[in-house]
């Protein structure tokens, strides 16, 4: 039998804003989180990339110090995102053996991996600090925030790069589903914004390049878009049966009603530019809530700005969508958050999660002359989506040729 799957809770912070509720209301805005980077080492470094969408809040004004001191960065972000999603969903009682993590990233604790490596050529082994281990996990994230809230029912870690926390979220799915658990904490981390990773993702081009001018530099769909944002976060849901949630008196922003995994084994970066295995993953999505193509009011799209990526994800689209695709208004987060890599599939969930609840569709920036080959209906400003029951899918996509989709309903 299949189960009602509703989202309670979330948490998030972003570029856009410390907190979900912030991180929300600055997409609406059209603010941009990217910035110039100011530390010493991208000059020193001469870095070809000078700016990144960094997290709006730093860590260590939210957290205590010995966590900052004991957690990567991406944990930090993790627990932070937790503790506010479980908050937002009331803290709900749950038996630790009925309360489940699904979490991911998409590079894991890059920051302790390389500072320890810097520290053991500098200073010698005996410096290296015995949590390096623990700190550079990719599962380190998700134990966080499973220890502080006592999750016993299991602490899973997907890494499936961009794809990763939307991945997530199809676990969390199929997790209730199986009836593993009731309550379930979902979603993604990443702080990958260190000069090795810049270094690399310029080196093969995925960058954007506009140092002149951040706050512009993400451009989905755009005819001069050069390239993604580099961003870091976390965001997190906390997803449960239906019968659970309203038994506690739960509020409910939209159910979960699908997700799909598939893969390209095509390229290990570059996306398979027909889209076959991405638009086996929408319908398959779309499917399993029992919907139609025709019933989609709204696409949170991949959209990370680079010239090939949006072609392909706009050809997987019109194979799913034809000549409907045309009359479903498409946002583009990535445009003001950049690119949270593990982290962006769980923080596009969230934003689907509140457009359906608010019935808006958030603005894509920076758009000034559309692609031709890409002839989308792109959401410019905050656009109301009517009334009724509506559904939404939110697409990521990942080197490896990594697809996962999710799909939400009104309530």
């Amino acid at each position: 039998m299949t189960k009602k799957i509703v989202v309670t809770g979330i948490g998030a912070t972003s570029p856009l804003g410390g907190n979900a509720t912030d991180s929300w209301s600055n997409l609406l805005a059209g603010m941009s989180g990217a910035s110039a980077l100011l530390q010493p080492w991208v000059e020193e470094l001469a870095l070809p990339v000078t700016f990144a969408a960094q997290s709006a809040v730093k860590t260590a004004d939210v957290l205590e110090r010995h966590e900052t001191k004991r957690l990567d960065p991406s944990s930090q972000f993790a627990l932070i995102a937790g503790r506010e999603a479980w908050a937002d969903a009331g803290s709900p009682e749950v038996e630790p053996e009925r309360l489940m993590v699904d979490w991911s990233t998409g590079i894991g604790g890059v920051w302790t991996l390389l500072d320890a490596w810097d520290t053991l050529r500098e200073r010698g082994p005996r410096r290296v600090l015995p949590m390096t281990v623990p700190m550079l996990m990719p599962n380190g994230p998700g134990a966080a925030i499973g220890m502080d809230l006592h999750a016993r029912a299991g602490i899973h870690t997907v890494v499936s790069a961009c794809a990763s926390s939307t991945e997530a979220l199809v676990n969390a799915y199929n997790h209730l589903q199986a009836g593993l658990a009731d309550v379930v904490i979902a979603g993604g981390s990443e702080a990958a914004i260190h000069p090795l990773p810049i270094a690399a993702f310029a080196s093969m081009q995925a960058l954007s390049k506009r140092n002149d001018d951040p706050a512009t530099a993400s451009r989905p769909y755009d005819v001069t878009r050069d390239g993604f944002v580099l961003g870091e976060g976390a965001a997190a849901l906390v997803v449960e049966t239906e019968e659970h949630a309203k038994a506690r008196g739960a509020r409910i922003y939209a159910e979960l009603v699908g997700g799909s995994v598939t893969s390209d084994a095509y390229h290990i970066t570059a996306p398979d530019p027909e889209g076959s295995a991405a638009a086996r993953a929408m319908l398959a999505s779309i499917s399993g809530a029992d919907a139609s193509i025709g019933d989609v009011s709204h696409i949170n799209a991949h959209a990370t700005s680079t010239p090939v990526g949006d072609i392909a994800e706009y050809n997987a689209l019109r194979r799913v969508f034809g000549d409907a695709l045309d009359g479903i208004p498409v946002s583009a987060t990535k445009a003001s958050t950049g690119h949270l890599l593990g982290g962006a599939g769980a923080i596009e969930a969230i934003f689907t999660v509140k457009a359906l609840a608010e019935r808006v569709a958030p603005p894509t920036i920076n758009l000034t002359e559309q692609d031709p080959e890409i002839p989308l209906d792109v959401v410019t400003t905050p656009r109301d989506l009517g009334t009724g029951d509506l559904l939404a899918i939110s697409n990521s996509f990942g080197f490896g040729g990594h697809n996962a989709v999710v799909a939400f309903r009104s309530v």
